[in-house]
């Protein structure tokens, strides 16, 4: 009787504690601690880098991170980025050390069933790619049977390289992995791989940034689809559902021509839609535990997504990634940036 009793009230305590837990939201967290900790690469140009010549991190999850913080906190600046790996990035989120990570992470079924997240809008599509050194000769990936590949610890290109080999029968080709994109790319210039294996995006901003971008050449074929998004603990509706509207207000905000050069002028419009969606008219933040004004606040400190795109990798940056004719394109230029509705 007694240690049944004791089990039952175990079960309880459990329970009760279970019960707590999910009543917190990180939203809460982070309108009291008046941070947000983001999680993000800083060897990655384009996407998350940190510049040595300004000491500043730059590129599109950075722009992501400094989004979230203005539309929660009102400022742009009470983000402090925390450096993760394709290894540490979800034990950052599942233990606390982040609130959310934007780190160009591919979305997967078993990524968002088996380790306890909750993805965010796909908000970039990319694809695995292969890189060589011009020097070795090498015009496609068949080349390549028998060879070292390398890529980065804890990644999905392991397992998309794994089945690569097996598809094709090439029992000698090899995967090593490293830290991160950095190491990669050094291993490739020190003749330890015969080619490198990541997502194309960072592929072409490494190439882009080196002091001889002519020595690379990326591979024309891609070997698989590679969606990234952000990602929060999982089961944490509140939370999640603020994120995911943050970054469809990013979306909409393209769609609907409103950017940071004419946002004051938009803020005065007569327009119902454009009223509510900016907070200016009983807007749309209180449904989500957010100032009303939120999207207007990440529109005036990143702009909206064409203008993170083009500053990160537009025309002018050395990593161009073209948006014409891609997913990346907003849905009204034929591509898959998509928001839903906000009536």
């Amino acid at each position: 009787m007694n240690f049944a009793k004791i089990v039952f009230t175990g079960a309880f305590i459990g329970l009760t504690f279970a019960a707590t837990n999910a009543s917190a939201s990180v939203l809460e967290t982070v309108k009291q601690r008046g941070i947000v900790n983001c999680g993000t690469d800083n060897t990655v140009p384009g996407f998350g880098y940190l510049n040595t010549t300004t000491g500043q991190m730059e590129g599109l999850d950075v722009d992501f991170c400094r989004a979230v913080a203005a539309a929660v906190l009102g400022d742009a600046a009470k983000v402090k980025f925390v450096t993760v790996t394709d290894k540490s990035r979800f034990d950052a989120v599942l233990t606390n050390q982040v609130d959310v990570v934007f780190a160009h992470t591919t979305v997967t079924p078993a990524r968002e069933s088996s380790i306890a997240i909750d993805f965010l809008p796909i908000n970039f599509y990319d694809g695995t790619g292969i890189m060589v050194k011009t020097s070795g000769g090498v015009k496609a990936f068949a080349d390549l049977e028998g060879a070292t590949i390398c890529t980065t610890q804890g990644s999905s290109t392991e397992r998309v390289l794994t089945s690569a080999f097996k598809t094709r029968g090439w029992k000698e080709s090899k995967v090593l992995t490293y830290e991160n994109l950095e190491k990669l790319f050094a291993a490739l210039n020190a003749g330890r791989c015969d080619a490198i294996s990541t997502d194309k995006s960072a592929l072409a901003a490494r190439a882009g940034n080196a002091s001889s971008p002519a020595d690379y050449l990326i591979l024309p074929e891609t070997l698989d689809k590679s969606p990234f998004a952000g990602f929060v603990v999982a089961n944490d509706s509140k939370w999640r559902n603020a994120l995911r509207w943050i970054t469809f207000a990013l979306f909409q905000a393209e769609e609907s021509k409103i950017t940071q050069a004419n946002l004051a002028e938009a803020l005065k419009s007569d327009d119902p839609f454009v009223q509510k969606f900016l907070g200016v008219n009983a807007g749309n933040g209180k449904a989500f535990g957010l100032p009303d004004d939120f999207v207007a606040q990440a529109v005036k400190a990143v702009g909206n997504y064409g203008e993170i795109y083009d500053r990160n990798l537009g025309p002018k940056t050395k990593m161009y990634l073209e948006r014409k004719g891609t997913p990346n394109a907003g849905w009204t230029d034929g591509g898959a940036i998509y928001s839903p509705l906000w009536n």
